[in-house]
């Protein structure tokens, strides 16, 4: 008696087509990526091209009919122009803008992060009341705090000091919310560590917040650090005499209704961009993350 085996059907080999075409438009997505990234670089550098070009190039080549790429005869003596002003301290002024964004700096990251631990924390029955203020602060123009503070820091003394060029800044309501934001977010189970080896609430803020909030408080440095490098309206009220000048009012001072001088102002201007882009490039991975840590959702 014979016994028949069954024929098994190979089933035809599949396509890898698919596939293909996945990985294909995937190699298509990222050349084009890579592209759009490419072309918005290029035309993010494009001001810091005019920016040097124009720093180290003449006042007729700024103007002329015939633009260049790159100046003719480079003027590297615009470095040395621009320090040996005896009009403009220009030295002087990058200084004081250093110490000034600095002390700045320092100043509202205590002081605004202890009101936002506060309001986040502490548990009082008006602490929404007073939040409420503060968010108030931020529906007042400027304009219209400008001149009693101006009166307030003059029948002090302050005009022409580092005091009255700081100290009148030192609380910002955005800068508030945002720590409030931050520190309604953080994990209660390390402060009520903290509290259990009895710490208070200045210990558990100085010794348990802050040292896990690195990251927000370096975003928070870089924006209060830019935002007090760049200021000029304050500067240029309270800082009368020239060695009270900061950087922005330097600039500005290039400039008047009779004359313009275009190679100072560029070269000026270059120089004063520097710190901030060691600032920037420095801190710049924490920027976005201490920004995302806030709770805030566009």
């Amino acid at each position: 008696m014979t016994t028949t085996i069954p024929k098994v059907r190979k089933s035809a080999p599949k396509s890898d087509t698919p596939s293909r075409v996945r990985r294909g438009g995937g190699v298509m997505s990222s050349t084009g990526l890579y592209i759009a990234t490419g072309v918005a670089a290029l035309l993010f550098l494009i001001p810091f091209y005019i920016l040097v070009r124009n720093a180290l190039s003449t006042d007729a080549e700024i103007t002329g009919e015939n633009w260049t790429l790159f100046p003719t005869d480079i003027q590297w003596g615009n470095i040395s122009e621009l320090f040996s002003d005896e009009t403009v301290p220009f030295a002087q002024t990058l200084w004081n803008s250093a110490v000034v964004a600095t002390l700045h700096t320092v100043g509202v990251l205590l002081v605004c992060s202890l009101a936002g631990y506060g309001l986040a924390r502490i548990p009082y029955k008006h602490a929404n009341k007073v939040f409420y203020a503060v968010l108030g602060t931020l529906m007042v123009p400027t304009a219209v705090t400008f001149v009693p503070s101006f009166v307030l820091v003059s029948s002090l003394g302050w005009v022409d000091t580092y005091r009255g060029l700081i100290i009148p800044g030192l609380f910002s309501g955005f800068t508030c919310f945002l720590f409030r934001q931050y520190f309604l977010g953080f994990p209660k189970e390390l402060e009520e560590a903290a509290r259990m080896d009895g710490l208070g609430y200045w210990g558990a803020y100085w010794r348990v917040v802050v040292p896990n909030s690195l990251n927000f408080f370096a975003a928070m440095a870089t924006i209060t650090f830019i935002a007090g490098w760049n200021a000029f309206l304050w500067p240029l009220v309270i800082g009368q005499d020239p060695s009270s000048w900061t950087v922005q009012v330097a600039l500005s001072s290039y400039m008047t209704n009779q004359t313009v001088v275009f190679h100072m102002i560029f070269m000026a201007t270059a120089i004063s961009i520097l710190p901030l882009v060691f600032v920037f490039l420095f801190l710049q991975r924490w920027l976005v993350q201490g920004i995302a840590q806030t709770g805030i959702k566009g």
